[in-house]
């Protein structure tokens, strides 16, 4: 049976591919939460765990860069995450106002259902896909990103 055609509400007729990025972002996000609350973690903290399983003992402005989240957002993760035990946040030795974040060995731990959780999401994002159409899709997604990255914002109209 064919999948029906989405309705795209008419305010947004004139971007459907902005209106399909928004339904896959929100559908994404969803299972990978839902997959997340059976880890005891919120959305987001696993890509703060992963950049720390990838270099332990970074300080929270280096994560900050590397998700690419807002400070509060971090601030707030790195807390609840450091309450569940999974993480230390320390001063650094060179300044005492800097925080360095450490894995515990429960955080260390996580390694493995973090992959098995993105690799579980990965499947079930590309089941329908061919290798070739999720390598496609990647290159796109990508493309996509960088255009919006990049964009110039325009100038004010009093300049």
């Amino acid at each position: 049976m064919p999948t029906p055609e989405p309705r795209i509400p008419t305010t947004a007729g004139t971007g459907p591919m902005s209106y399909a990025i928004f339904q896959l972002a929100r559908a994404h996000r969803a299972s990978a939460a839902a997959m997340l609350r059976e880890m005891d973690l919120h959305l987001g903290q696993e890509l703060l765990l992963m950049q720390l399983l990838d270099r332990d003992g970074q300080t929270q402005s280096e994560l900050l860069d590397s998700v690419g989240l807002d400070h509060s957002t971090v601030s707030k993760s790195l807390r609840r995450m450091q309450d569940a035990g999974l993480l230390i946040r320390e001063p650094a030795a060179h300044d005492r106002r800097v925080l360095v974040v450490h894995l515990t060995d429960k955080g260390r731990a996580m390694r493995e259902p973090l992959a098995a959780m993105w690799r579980t999401l990965e499947e079930t994002s590309a089941r329908d896909l061919s290798a070739q159409q999720a390598e496609s899709f990647v290159r796109t997604a990508y493309a996509i990103a960088d255009a919006l990255n990049s964009r110039t914002l325009p100038r004010e109209e009093s300049e």
